[in-house]
């Protein structure tokens, strides 16, 4: 059983994603505006949160970053608009994943189960090693990668797709492969989500974005 934090400003959208996430065992809290939510998160230790964007007084957007400083909780982000912007302004900030309405109850449920899956997992699975390829160094256990002995911010997702390259050092990786192992499930539409990470994943590692190399018609490797 995961605790999960539901904002949203629609009554109806929170009562469906509680009735779904009740009934697969799962303990719901609620907020109805974003300044609700970093409090809420700020008192309380939560598994994962599904977040809207377009809420008064503060937005979704704003609300992960101030949640972000504290905590380093999944965020699913909900929105009404499915632009790119949107998509990496979202990613950018720290969200897990974003699913755009009207979305599909059960899609959702099983994006959600597969972070928390995710989430459980990834501790044990990591061993306790440091990595370095010419000034960029990669700490699986701490979490942490520096480019030129300076610290780089990344997103959750960033640093899981940054690892799983990595690990698989000079191996071609398919887009589906990526997208199972890193997001923890098939994951069915485009390719948007992948490609933004990897845009941004890119920005982050500077000069040494060289070692993400993108193989035609396959995915993507870690080349050093």
């Amino acid at each position: 059983m995961a605790r999960l934090l539901i904002v949203d400003d629609e009554v109806k959208i929170r009562e469906l994603i509680r009735k779904y996430a009740v009934f697969e065992g799962h303990e719901v809290d609620e907020a109805s505006d974003g300044f609700t939510a970093v409090r809420m998160a700020e008192q309380n230790d939560y598994d994962l949160i599904v977040m809207d964007v377009m809420m008064p007084d503060l937005d979704g957007f704003s609300a992960v970053k101030a949640i972000r400083r504290m905590k380093a909780t999944p965020v699913i982000m909900l929105s009404a608009r499915g632009e790119e912007y949107d998509r990496i302004h979202g990613f950018e900030v720290g969200v897990d994943d974003y699913v755009v309405k009207p979305f599909s109850v059960k899609e959702l449920m099983m994006r959600i189960q597969a972070i928390l899956n995710r989430r459980s997992s990834t501790g044990a699975a990591e061993a306790n090693d440091v990595v370095s390829y010419e000034g960029l160094t990669i700490d699986y256990t701490a979490r942490i990668v520096t480019v030129d002995g300076k610290r780089v911010d990344m997103s959750p997702k960033e640093y899981e797709l940054l690892f799983y390259l990595s690990r698989n050092r000079n191996i071609a990786l398919s887009r589906e492969k990526l997208l199972t192992e890193v997001w923890g499930y098939d994951y069915y539409g485009d390719d948007r989500t992948l490609d933004t990470h990897i845009k941004l994943l890119r920005k982050s590692l500077g000069a040494y974005q060289k070692f993400i190399v993108t193989v035609r018609g396959v995915g993507y490797r870690f080349e050093a």
